[in-house]
């Protein structure tokens, strides 16, 4: 590694957050980023964006305009699409009664309704089922089924989940179900007895795409369908039209954390052009009851309208999310949404409760000194339904993979879930501790995954995990490394120069939002705003300032930080806009400091 990559950012080793900063632009990337900037006519710093995240020249038109009409593959390129397809053509023409089950997260109700807008439209009215988190608890239950089964149901669709379910598949079967899985979480060798399992992760699927959400498998599900309809003697335009439901994909590719990168930027880039023409009419209610006019970008998807649509699953009744974007009813829709974001100030007060609970349980610094591979934290008092929440802030607190687990009041059974770090598959770890016995059932994908086990068996988790995911955890370096993609100072960030950079978004897992330091700067009036919130403005030599906040800065040093420390400072932190009473403005969302 040449010297100069590893002199820190602005000499920076060792911020007030304990964290090295380091150019995410290696030195021998710098002319593939001039040749970029040269050859498509983009920024400096938009060329050195695109190329610190790996794009050579040659993919980077691409990746600055992803196109569905050049980035979708062939549907049949899945395993089993086909099969799948021509059953779900054939249950279609014959005007069958088809079941609908999804998980009870944002991509699990998305998938539902996808399909479920698909039949609707062709004039069937399918069944669906969301299961109860804590009642029924991930994927599908024989009780679930065979009601499903009672219905008329002659075709199961499970959606976001199914593919480990083998035991009630088989009780579907029996109950005379034909039974397709979409799915897109980690499984071993051993298929349900299914009659299509459509799962870009099942290990002879050689698709390339098993970094799509459910709701991206279940698109090209529909794709291959409409494919199929048409060679069957349909007219195209007796068909629905896939496009208007891309604010749905992208919806649910953000909030699963999948990864932004390939066929996956083409979803979300224009998914939110569908959602700025506001076609469902669930998403436009649910905006307003969240004070948005309307979802613009991947940060209202991921934190303002999905937590929402999840709050149902967790603390409510869990069909409510799909309810929402499938019903036609205005006054349905008005009231759901309503009931969502009434269930989401309730999560919020709740998840902070057990935050400060979890955070003292596993001590240790900001940083994740002295603390273990992995973490893992549990308590009797915890609602289930937040667990997952819990471990990603854990997560993103400590930089280490985290597991919150609720105990059942009686101390016997534990259901948890854990959020992972960029490069330590838990998913796989959690089927491993599956099958060793130590956790009763479980499963998931690389960055998140749950599990139910025995409380007497919690230690041994926490053992079985740190030895499994400490190498992987070892092998990532130095966590507390924060990459920096440039310099800038308070008076050259415009709204010019944040609209340019949104040409290298979407921004989110696989591609991270870019980090700017400011160098030598001073904070000018500090004060909290709401509980845990420090705005301020940062000035730079020359007189010129932007405006700057620090979320969930209470009580950490960051904040301390920066409401004693005046200056001069290096700050790091990533730029928007802010949107207050028809006034935009360029602001930075501070995530470190240093002493200039």
């Amino acid at each position: 590694m040449a010297e100069t990559q590893k002199r820190p950012f602005l000499n920076v080793s060792r911020s007030v957050s304990g964290r090295r900063w380091q150019s995410r632009l290696a030195p021998e990337d710098e002319r593939e980023a001039l040749a970029i900037c040269q050859q498509l006519g983009v920024s400096d710093i938009v060329a050195r964006i695109v190329a610190a995240r790996g794009v050579r020249l040659a993919d980077a038109e691409q990746f600055l305009a992803p196109s569905l009409r050049t980035m979708m593959p062939d549907p049949s390129v899945l395993q089993d699409l086909d099969r799948a397809v021509a059953r779900i053509a054939t249950a279609i023409k014959g005007r069958e009664r088809i079941a609908l089950f999804g998980d009870y997260d944002v991509d699990g109700a998305v998938s539902v309704a996808l399909f479920a807008k698909y039949l609707q439209a062709l004039g069937l009215e399918p069944l669906f089922h969301i299961p109860d988190r804590i009642a029924e608890g991930y994927g599908p239950n024989t009780d679930a089924i065979g009601a499903l089964a009672s219905e008329g149901a002659t075709l199961l669709i499970t959606l976001d989940c199914g593919s480990t379910s083998h035991e009630v598949l088989r009780f579907a079967a029996g109950e005379g179900l034909d039974v397709i899985v979409i799915d897109h979480h980690q499984v071993g060798e051993a298929l349900p007895e299914a009659f299509s399992v459509v799962n870009p992760n099942r290990l002879d699927d050689v698709s390339g795409l098993g970094y799509l959400a459910a709701a991206g498998v279940a698109f090209m599900v529909l794709a291959g369908l409409n494919r199929q309809l048409r060679r069957e003697g349909e007219s195209a335009e007796n068909l629905p039209d896939l496009l208007r439901w891309l604010d749905l994909v992208a919806l649910a590719t953000v909030c699963d954390v999948v990864p932004l990168t390939g066929l996956n930027r083409a979803f979300v880039k224009k998914g939110l052009e569908v959602a700025q023409i506001g076609l469902n009419a669930g998403l436009r209610a649910l905006c307003r009851a969240a004070g948005l006019s309307k979802p613009a970008n991947p940060h209202h998807f991921g934190f303002v309208i999905g937590p929402r649509i999840n709050a149902g699953g967790r603390i409510g009744a869990a069909d409510l999310g799909a309810r929402l974007l499938i019903s036609l009813e205005d006054a349905e829709i008005e009231r759901i949404a309503a009931e969502l974001d009434t269930l989401n100030h309730a999560r919020r007060a709740e998840e902070a409760r057990m935050l400060e609970e979890a955070v003292a349980m596993v001590g240790g610094e900001e940083n994740g000194a002295g603390l273990p591979p992995v973490l893992v934290a549990a308590a009797s008092e915890w609602h289930p339904g937040i667990v997952g929440l819990i471990a990603a802030r854990l997560r993103e607190k400590f930089g280490k993979p985290a597991f919150a687990i609720a105990l059942e009041p009686d101390g016997g059974r534990g259901t948890g879930s854990g959020r992972s770090v960029p490069g330590v598959d838990i998913g796989s770890a959690v089927r491993a501790a599956v099958d060793r016995g130590i956790a009763e059932k479980g499963g998931g994908h690389a960055m998140a995954a749950g599990l139910t086990l025995k409380a007497e068996r919690l230690d041994d988790l926490a053992k079985f995990l740190n030895g499994a995911l400490s190498g992987p955890v070892e092998a990532l370096g130095d966590h507390d490394v924060l990459p920096v993609d440039a310099a800038a100072t308070a008076g050259a960030v415009s709204e010019k120069m944040v609209e340019s950079i949104e040409a290298a978004g979407p921004f989110g897992n696989g591609n991270p939002e870019p980090m700017f330091a400011f160098p030598a700067h001073f904070v000018s009036g500090p004060r909290w705003v709401g509980e845990q919130h420090l705005a301020c403005r940062l000035r730079a030599q020359d007189g010129t300032s932007i405006k700057a906040m620090a979320f969930r800065a209470k009580d950490t040093p960051l904040g301390a930080f920066l409401e004693t420390g005046h200056g001069p400072l290096h700050v790091a932190g990533r730029i928007g806009i802010d949107e207050w009473r028809g006034r935009r403005e360029p602001v930075v969302h501070i995530k470190d400091a240093a002493r200039g």
